[in-house]
């Protein structure tokens, strides 16, 4: 194995930063009272849960009381969907998303469908967005929620969020979000932006696994997540995980405060590594929207081989990328959403994820293209499909 270590999957997950860690370590240690215990270090933790709530409201401007802790994005977006879903059944029974969300939406909205609710799954175009005069389209009388991700964990297209939350709410719909790339990379301003739930994760911006929040505006109907005890304030038993809470409150607090530098620093390493990958690899397109994009997000389709075995090669050189989602890339099947921007499954399985982290530098950039020129001609070489291009060129 290389000794060299650059990791490129910061949408899979993140290393904890140092000052959350720091954070998060009396609560794991000496600080160990559980949250709802009226003694003096279940006081303190219970000090620690509502100054994290109030550290992640500030970040997407709600208030403290509109956020509550899950396990994860997933746990989350899950809670998010059913819950209202099954609050407002009484109202209508369909429900709109596109067909780019990550399986943690997708899956749900199938769920419901067994259920008998009718669920229309937008399209999006080639650059991964949807279309706001489709999304009008497909309301109905009987439309009482909408679920659109803020940003794509694969190829990085943003939304018009701000657009869409307006839309459902000239048509008295609630609109739902998953932010889990978005928060700490993006502004989000739920008012602004018209946003009823949105959900988020730790482990994307710098914070522990097995921690994640949903924003729920006041008023908004919602199912209890799950039923024992009295925790956050009734809707979501079971004993606060107090350290992953903590280091949530602290690493979106720097991600907020970090904003404009770390974004200046990914869309440097981003752009340069489009730039150079356009320059010295021929057979190539970029996935994903130019202008609508992620700061740190680079998705390339390399024509005639394999993501997988550009991932297994790109490893032995210490690089750490992905050919589409942590949660499906144990999967045979091209990604959904390449798929679902037009591209066939040949191109679509040829694709890699790249995505930068604040500690990346532009001599990992170099690095990285040096690599991927080597291991793309070397693979080409041994392809098939790549000679038999060769000699129809020729």
């Amino acid at each position: 194995m290389n000794e060299k270590l650059i990791y490129l999957d910061h949408a899979a997950t993140t290393p904890i930063r140092t000052e959350v860690l720091d954070t998060m370590m009396p609560f794991l240690t000496s600080k160990y009272g559980n949250a709802s215990s009226i003694y003096s270090i279940g006081r303190e933790s219970r000090i620690a849960v509502d100054n994290a709530r109030i550290m992640v409201s500030k970040a997407i401007n709600a208030e403290n009381k509109e956020i509550y802790f899950t396990g994860s994005g997933t746990e989350a977006d899950n809670w998010a969907i059913k819950g209202v879903a099954h609050s407002y059944k009484g109202d209508g029974m369909h429900l709109i998303t596109s067909t780019i969300e990550h399986p943690a939406v997708l899956n749900v909205f199938k769920s419901l469908e067994k259920e008998g609710y009718s669920v229309t799954y937008l399209p999006v175009n080639s650059e991964g967005l949807i279309s706001l005069d489709e999304l009008k389209a497909a309301i109905r009388p009987d439309t009482i929620f909408i679920s659109i991700m803020f940003a794509n964990n694969e190829i990085g297209t943003i939304q018009p969020i701000a657009d869409i939350g307006k839309i459902a709410h000239e048509h008295g719909i609630i609109f739902h979000t998953d932010a889990v790339q978005a928060a700490g990379a993006l502004k989000i301003n739920v008012r602004e932006m018209n946003i009823d739930l949105l959900s988020l994760s730790g482990h994307k911006l710098y914070a522990s696994k097995g921690v994640g929040a949903l924003y729920i505006r006041k008023g908004i109907r919602i199912e209890t997540q799950m039923i024992g005890g009295h925790q956050e304030r009734g809707k979501r038993a079971s004993t606060e995980n107090v350290a992953g809470i903590v280091g949530l409150g602290k690493a979106i607090e720097l991600a907020t405060t970090e904003l404009e530098s770390n974004t200046k620093h990914l869309l440097e390493l981003r752009d340069l590594t489009m730039e150079r990958i356009t320059e010295r690899i021929p057979h190539i397109l970029l996935n994903g929207s130019i202008t609508h994009r992620l700061p740190g997000n680079v998705n390339f389709s390399f024509r005639f081989i394999e993501g997988e075995s550009l991932l297994l090669m790109l490893d032995m050189y210490g690089i750490c990328a992905s050919s589409g989602s942590a949660c499906t890339s144990g999967s045979l099947d091209p990604s959904h959403v390449l798929l679902a921007i037009g591209l066939s499954h040949e191109i679509a399985h040829g694709s890699l994820r790249m995505s930068f982290g604040r500690e990346n530098t532009v001599e990992d950039v170099e690095y990285l293209v040096d690599c991927l020129e080597k291991i793309v001609t070397r693979l080409r070489e041994m392809s098939p499909l790549y000679n038999k291009a060769k000699c129809e060129l020729e």
